[in-house]
């Protein structure tokens, strides 16, 4: 008789755990849906709106790299150096040209 009543006793209390185990689960996952199904939403926009403010600054400083790397070489240009040409003095002319676009551009300052 012992013997049964404590297999009555572990069998009601191991139900008793699972019942009160999944009760708190199942309100946790509902709520957890609810969240989840909102915060994708802004997720991603808020995502697409980084990505394109990314995007938009990369561009912005690609244009002003730009802007930078042919003012210096309009500067050289006009300095005498032509890259253009099929120069067998090519590192010599360009050195002279950087030399000059400085000196102009140091006694202009």
């Amino acid at each position: 008789m012992k013997k049964a009543t404590v297999k009555q006793l572990m069998l009601g209390l191991a139900v008793s755990a699972m019942v009160a185990g999944s009760i708190p689960l199942a309100n946790a996952q509902a709520a957890s849906d609810a969240t989840a199904t909102a915060a994708p939403a802004t997720t991603a926009s808020s995502a697409k709106a980084a990505k394109a403010q990314h995007r938009a600054e990369r561009k912005a400083a690609r244009k002003q790299a730009r802007a930078k790397k042919n003012a210096e070489l309009k500067k050289l240009e006009d300095a005498g150096y032509q890259p253009g040409a099929d120069d067998p003095n090519y590192p010599s002319n360009l050195q002279k040209a950087q030399k000059k676009a400085a000196a102009a551009s140091g006694a202009s300052q």
